[in-house]
């Protein structure tokens, strides 16, 4: 998996391409470095796969945006990937677009 790091005033979008599964979550987890962050985008455009270790991690981050006021994102998801989040319920827990 490759994670493109972009970070724009308070804004900070992680485009993702490849799978998101127990070998690439620590790498995503690394990433998030969420000091000053208000708005979290993860553009999911690229990604193929995602295992619960993934959704973890997205869970994780969910929760570190809530406590602080702010506000997560999760964009782009394929048809594959969708089908996860509704599956497991967490299509109400994670904004989607």
């Amino acid at each position: 998996m490759t994670i493109d790091k972009k970070l724009e005033n308070a804004k900070l979008t992680l485009a993702l391409s490849g799978r998101l599964d127990t070998n690439t979550s620590p790498d995503l987890e690394a990433a998030l470095k969420l000091d000053g962050v208000e708005e979290l985008v993860f553009d999911f455009a690229g990604v193929e796969y995602i295992a619960s270790s993934g959704l973890r991690v997205l869970l994780s981050a969910q929760k570190a945006m809530s406590a602080k006021g702010g506000k997560m994102l999760v964009a782009h998801p394929n048809e594959m990937v969708r089908g996860v989040f509704e599956v497991t319920g967490l299509d109400a827990v994670f904004e989607i677009a």
